[in-house]
């Protein structure tokens, strides 16, 4: 692949200066935004088939790939994993329903314990929470950023599902090619109990497995670093 992605441009010198302010009115604000029938709709279809198949393996993982688009991460989450099920979501119908070609890989994508369903995540993070869904890894995995410093309220770590959307998840793992929209998130994430690091993605370029999405295959051919944020649940010890 060849990488002709650009590095990301933002007017900010460092993590924004209102980033604080923004988090602790989200957690003093309940969300009633009404949810879209057509993600209540699939939320319906995938807690069936999460019930059912926690009805059968009780221990078993639940694992979310949040704005999976095409779904090669959730495939390949769903193969390293295959005592778990995978839901893999994304507001896009014509991402979702694209197949992924690569023939290099194609073993790599052979999986049946995964399922793709298209949704809002500002709804479908609300209904999980909910439904307490016993989801041990949750992944967040590019773009989002809006590097614009007037955006900030449209990143992650800004909107205001982001008490939810980090209440899901014993994990929480986030990757992205900008690394202050991780620091940010990292910093945001503390206001909930959320600890964790962030490192440096490293992929061989020989390797037999694929880079977990097509836009870290991208941002890797074109010499961008790709960080990875991994926080988890602070202990009430």
């Amino acid at each position: 692949m060849l990488g002709d992605s650009k590095a990301i441009v933002t007017n900010q010198p460092g993590i924004h200066e209102k980033l604080d302010e923004i988090v602790a009115k989200h957690l003093s604000h309940e969300f009633k935004k009404p949810y879209q029938a057509h993600t209540q709709a699939a939320f319906d279809e995938m807690n069936a088939l999460v019930q059912a198949f926690l009805a059968k393996n009780p221990q078993g993982e639940v694992i979310l790939d949040a704005c999976c688009g095409v779904g090669q991460s959730t495939r390949l989450l769903a193969k390293q994993n295959p005592n778990g099920l995978v839901i893999g979501v994304d507001k896009s119908a014509h991402r979702i329903n694209r197949n992924v070609e690569d023939h290099q890989h194609a073993d790599s994508y052979q999986a049946d314990n995964y399922h793709l369903v298209r949704a809002d995540l500002n709804d479908f993070y609300r209904l999980v929470k909910a439904a307490n869904w016993p989801v041990s890894k949750h992944y967040i995995l590019y773009p989002n950023p809006w590097p614009k410093s007037k955006h900030i309220q449209r990143r992650w770590h800004g909107s205001a599902v982001f008490p939810q959307m980090t209440s899901i998840g014993q994990q929480l793992i986030l990757r992205s090619n900008w690394r202050l929209y991780l620091e940010e998130f990292q910093q945001a994430a503390g206001q909930v109990g959320l600890l964790g690091d962030i490192s440096l993605v490293e992929h061989e370029s020989d390797s037999q497995e694929p880079a977990l999405t097509p836009f870290e295959a991208k941002y890797l051919a074109s010499g961008q670093n790709c960080y990875q944020l991994k926080l988890s649940r602070k202990s009430s010890d």
